[in-house]
């Protein structure tokens, strides 16, 4: 009987799917590039699980001032799939290592109307419930001149006027000790000079 129970529950084991936990997805926040260069743009994901084999990733295109997502790139069964109706359809490249949990793509020779947000989705079954992340893609002509640099030109600017006055400062105080000092200095042999002089006249 004791038997019979312990390969019931193995049975029963064996068949009861494994449970799904979540899985966690990661891109970048913002990417920059310019027009007709090449941008990377990375995915990966974390689970608790080893690497599938049934392992997938998924981007879909949203251009900036539009509401609907399109399709670019799918991989699945250790294949990719770049979408053949897209507007990446011949810029589109795969460069990611699944086995590293990498489903980067590579973008290629930019334009402007490339402005956007990609998003990634990633399954490792059969961790397969995750959000998906994403990433925003912004196209210039030329390096733009971002806020920061701008930010930081100003404070250089001020501590760089902060300091001169402050050497200004200090060199006024030398110069007006030292001149004090001058003037004392002859003042004091002026004086021994008179009272020689007074000597003399006495003797």
């Amino acid at each position: 009987m004791l038997t019979f129970l312990a390969l019931t529950s193995v049975v029963l084991l064996g068949i009861v799917p494994e449970q799904s936990q979540a899985i966690a997805i990661y891109t970048g926040w913002e990417r920059h590039a310019l027009v007709g260069s090449d941008i990377r743009l990375s995915c990966s994901f974390f689970s608790w699980r080893w690497t599938s084999e049934d392992v997938t990733f998924s981007w879909t295109y949203r251009p900036d001032g539009s509401r609907d997502s399109i399709s670019i790139f799918h991989y699945t069964g250790g294949a990719a799939y770049v979408d053949n109706k897209g507007p990446f359809r011949d810029r589109l490249e795969f460069v990611g290592n699944p086995g590293r949990r990498d489903g980067s793509i590579l973008l290629k020779n930019l334009e402007l109307n490339d402005n956007g947000t990609f998003t990634c989705d990633a399954k490792n079954p059969p961790d397969i419930v995750g959000r998906p992340s994403s990433v925003r893609l912004l196209v210039f002509e030329k390096v733009p001149i971002q806020a920061g640099v701008i930010t930081g030109a100003i404070i250089g600017v001020v501590l760089g006027l902060l300091v001169l006055i402050v050497v200004i400062y200090y060199l006024m105080r030398f110069l007006v000790a030292r001149r004090v000092f001058s003037l004392s200095v002859s003042k004091h042999g002026k004086k021994k000079k008179e009272g020689s002089q007074q000597r003399q006249i006495k003797v």
